[in-house]
């Protein structure tokens, strides 16, 4: 019976880092198909833009609507309930062929890939005492889903393969991470300390949540105005086909950058003020450089800069979220889909009047504003530390 207790949390964490790692794939995949899809509905770079934003908006959209929505019902159900969701919205978009339906059913896949997220990072972190090790497993699953991704994309895209075979990917990894969710004997009480000195009445410490859902905001907004549109800086600048190459080394150099955070979770405000100083830096490097293989190896170092900052943010919102995980993970990807929305279409309309090389130079400009976020936290969490084993080092 004690062998059988031991397994079920590892069968049940499994199923969660599978879901995960579906939304990475479905953000990669997207992001390396947009060329195509563009092509598809003839599509010019600001419209390309705007059709990338229409998921945002609903990952944005989600954890406002459905964030406390999850605390109340239980992670276990809201979970499952979105992965229905979300295998319909991709067989919409796998059986449709104008622009009404791919938007709707991106916009709805948006919402269950936002709920999932939220909700089974929220789980992970209630779920596993060791949560700051496994946040940072979780969040490279997510990395890892980009990086395949791309690849996958790619490969088949140069058969000739119809764009739309992701969406019946997806669908299909979905449909199977139902099997451990569905799991009787898995335990899915919550495990982590939610009373202790920074929440002494299990509440969330809004100040903190605020901060780093503007960490997120800023920064995920960036990231998605790179990711989306490093291709498209490849193929129209640099004159180069190595774009989707570029964004799966992007995406690659997270994974041991996200293990990393993990490992030293409790050094994470340290941790984020390094990363948002890095990643403006190489960016503006990168805009004023034309060299193909130079490009390459700041691509790489941007996306192992840019992956601290998730695991980071995540690790900081467990201690402060009391028994609300969900609600806090909520907010901070409510955050996110807001950065996603406005910065992706931003990234799309100044390309489109300014050139590749400015806007990633302004882009990198809006990032200075996730290092003075980061210093205000180090300040907040230096008068605010968890004692003993807990403690987060200022």
């Amino acid at each position: 019976m004690s062998d059988i207790k031991k397994k079920v949390p590892d069968l049940l964490c499994l199923a969660l880092f599978l879901l995960i790692f579906i939304n990475g794939f479905e953000s990669g995949g997207y992001q390396a198909s947009l060329h195509t899809i563009g092509k598809a509905y003839d599509l010019s770079i600001t419209s390309m833009g705007l059709f990338a934003t229409v998921e945002l908006f609903s990952t944005m959209l989600a954890p406002i609507i459905l964030g406390g929505w999850a605390d109340h019902i239980g992670k276990k159900k809201s979970l499952i309930l979105m992965i229905y969701l979300q295998i319909i919205s991709c067989a919409f978009i796998g059986i449709g062929s104008s622009q009404i339906a791919f938007l709707l059913g991106i916009f709805i896949l948006g919402i269950s890939t936002s709920t999932i997220q939220f909700v089974g990072i929220a789980a992970v972190g209630d779920i596993y005492k060791d949560s700051g090790f496994k946040i940072g497993i979780i969040t490279s699953m997510y990395a890892l889903g980009s990086v395949v991704a791309p690849l996958v994309v790619g490969a088949y895209l140069k058969l000739g393969v119809n764009w739309r075979v992701l969406f019946w990917l997806i669908m299909i990894i979905s449909a199977f991470s139902l099997i451990g969710l569905f799991d009787r004997r898995a335990d899915w009480s919550i495990k982590k300390e939610v009373v202790h000195e920074l929440t002494p009445k299990g509440e969330l410490v809004l100040p903190v949540i605020m901060m780093l859902s503007f960490i997120m905001l800023i920064y995920v907004g960036f990231e998605n105005g790179f990711a989306f549109f490093v291709n498209s800086y490849f193929l129209d600048v640099l004159h180069s086909e190595a774009g989707e190459f570029a964004l799966s080394l992007y995406w690659m150099m997270m994974i041991p950058s996200r293990l990393i955070s993990g490992k030293f979770s409790r050094h994470a405000v340290q941790n984020l003020i390094l990363a948002t100083v890095s990643i403006p830096l190489i960016t503006v490097i990168m805009a004023y450089t034309s060299v193909v293989a130079v490009e390459l190896v700041l691509g790489a170092m941007l996306g192992f800069a840019c992956g601290a900052i998730y695991p980071n943010v995540l690790t900081l919102a467990m201690k402060y979220s009391g028994r609300y995980s969900a609600t806090a993970t909520g907010i901070i990807t409510t955050a996110t889909g807001i950065g996603g929305v406005i910065f992706t279409g931003l990234m799309g309309i100044m390309a489109d009047n300014l050139g590749y090389r400015t806007a990633l130079i302004l882009l990198a400009l809006m990032f200075m504003v996730d290092i003075i976020i980061a210093v205000g936290l180090k300040l907040y969490c230096r008068h605010n530390r968890v004692n003993g084993s807990e403690r987060i080092s200022e």
